[in-house]
């Protein structure tokens, strides 16, 4: 299993590599949500140490958000510069690889804010936030188990 960080460095390194200014932070939670998401429903289990909560503004991971809650907000940019490792490409295995450029290639198109709006139609936040009202703080944590189901039943439709 991967760190959490190794797995925001790649997808930072790979969508900031192709010419791009940098992506927004809420993006890049919502990335990891999708590229956890999947490997849960593909592989029967995660691919990386970390948990989501379901906060307002969809599933955030309390790691990363600790790591750049000093210089960035949820709507600034992170680049090549926020890199733990500047060698990620090499240190993640190719498989590991190829499910977060699958996993890239569906949702990276999206803004930050529509990935926010699509993870809140979606069970898995849904469930965790059950009883809070819309602009209510919540720091519940997104079921895994609620994240395989889910993402599992989509792959068989």
């Amino acid at each position: 299993m991967h760190a959490i960080n190794q797995i925001a460095d790649f997808i930072i390194f790979r969508l900031t590599s192709e010419d791009v200014a940098g992506i927004p932070n809420l993006k890049l939670q919502k990335l990891l949500y999708y590229v956890q998401a999947w490997h849960l429903a593909f592989y029967q289990k995660p691919l990386f140490d970390g948990k989501f909560q379901a906060w307002i503004h969809g599933p955030v991971n309390r790691e990363i958000y600790d790591r750049f809650k000093e210089n960035k907000l949820l709507y600034s940019t992170v680049d090549c510069d926020d890199l733990l490792d500047r060698n990620i490409n090499e240190t993640i295995d190719e498989k590991t690889q190829e499910h977060i450029n699958n996993i890239l290639e569906s949702y990276a198109r999206f803004s930050g804010t529509e990935l926010e709006i699509m993870t809140h139609r979606e069970d898995p936040w849904l469930e965790a936030r059950k009883g809070f009202s819309p602009m209510e703080r919540c720091e519940n944590e997104i079921s895994e188990q609620t994240m395989k189901s889910y993402y599992g039943n989509r792959l068989s439709k």
